[in-house]
């Protein structure tokens, strides 16, 4: 009887001793116990979701922007001035030392045909005048003579007449010899090819010690201190052109746009495409080679629209969209494009679009974050203050 009573205790005691366990385990985990009682845990919001960090760096607050439309324009760079130096006369080509790439000035020697025959036809044309002139000497003293002659009644006039004939006759031999003598000494002198403008040899043609014919081509002379870019437009664009328009290129090569103005439009089209040609000068030329292609958009007029840079404009959807956030997640923002253009300031090389669709101050995610996933949440970095 004894030993029932002590493993009833026993039993008693274990079961105490399990439900201040089970007690303890409850007050750890309140939200197990409420869930075991049907009730549903509270989380703050956002807690469990994605977030990222960003700087007002890393955003664009759309913002109504001037914007300097203009027509987009394509072409090739073209020296101010350029030039083939030919040959003049024929013969052999002397004295040819430049290459490509050499620096000439103006009136500098380029070169020489072989001058031995034409300095010898400029001798015999020298001569042949200095005879002429001889015999102008004779005729005029014959004249002289005869005139006296016939005031004195010596002689009839009909004799002063013929010898005033032959007079006229040596002066006219003279004056034609002497024109030879002119031509035979220019053919000379063209045998000296010389610099018609200071620039810089792009291409040699022609080697020492060759026949040369006459225009036969020996260097190409470039003028690169300005070019000009010339450009192609459709006639109806060409009615929206005005001397000194401005215009921002960009040249194959070159990583910073240059500014060029409109110099020139051509008055007539062209046959069969009806396109008109423009010329644009550019400012700064340093670096730049003739042939280069170049792109950039012609400024016609200033608008002031809602706009952001082109590069944050995403397209891979059916419809093009922003980032943008809104009530401090990202959103994918469906626009409507509108015009492209530069903003009115100096050393703007980022292009601008304008938009529809979005509200008026909406931070913009710019293009070097990339595509994040909608809904995600955007907390802003603190700035640090600056030491």
């Amino acid at each position: 009887m004894q030993m029932r009573v002590e493993f009833k205790c026993i039993h008693v005691l274990a079961a105490a001793l399990a439900g201040l366990v089970l007690l303890g385990l409850a007050a750890c985990h309140p939200a197990e116990k409420a869930s075991e009682n049907g009730l549903q845990a509270t989380t703050p919001a956002g807690a469990s979701g994605e977030q990222i960090e960003i700087s007002n760096q890393d955003v664009t607050p759309l913002e109504k922007q001037e914007l300097l439309t203009g027509l987009p324009i394509t072409g090739s760079l073209r020296a101010n001035k350029d030039a083939f130096i030919k040959a003049r006369v024929a013969g052999e080509l002397m004295d040819m030392q430049l290459k490509e790439g050499d620096f000439v000035q103006a009136g500098q020697v380029l070169g020489r045909i072989d001058p031995t025959e034409y300095q010898r036809r400029f001798k015999q044309a020298q001569e042949t005048a200095d005879a002429a002139k001889a015999q102008i000497d004779i005729a005029q003293r014959q004249y002289d003579n005869n005139k006296a002659l016939v005031d004195q009644g010596f002689i009839s006039k009909t004799a002063l007449e013929s010898s005033l004939s032959n007079l006229q006759t040596a002066q006219s031999t003279f004056r034609a010899a002497q024109a030879g003598a002119d031509v035979a000494s220019k053919a000379l002198d063209d045998s000296i090819l010389k610099a018609p403008f200071s620039g810089q040899v792009s291409a040699r043609l022609a080697q020492s010690g060759e026949r040369m014919g006459i225009d036969a081509k020996i260097l190409e002379l470039l003028d690169i201190s300005q070019f000009e870019v010339e450009v192609t437009l459709s006639a109806s664009d060409s009615t929206q052109l005005r001397l000194g328009q401005e215009a921002l290129l960009h040249i194959e090569g070159t990583p910073v746009a240059r500014a060029a103005t409109l110099i020139r439009i051509n008055p007539s089209t062209q046959s069969g495409s009806r396109n008109v040609l423009a010329y644009l000068r550019l400012k700064n030329t340093e670096g730049l080679r003739q042939g280069l292609f170049a792109q950039g958009t012609l400024n016609l007029q200033k608008k002031t629209v809602m706009a952001v840079p082109t590069k944050d404009i995403q397209t891979f959807k059916a419809q093009p969209f922003v980032q943008i956030i809104s009530e401090g997640v990202i959103k994918h923002q469906t626009v409507q494009t509108g015009l492209t253009g530069y903003l009115d300031t100096k050393d703007n090389e980022t292009q601008w679009t304008e938009i529809t669709g979005v509200p008026l101050g909406s931070p913009v995610l710019k293009s070097h974050l990339g595509v994040l996933r909608e809904g995600v949440r955007v907390q802003f970095t603190a700035m640090s203050p600056k030491p």
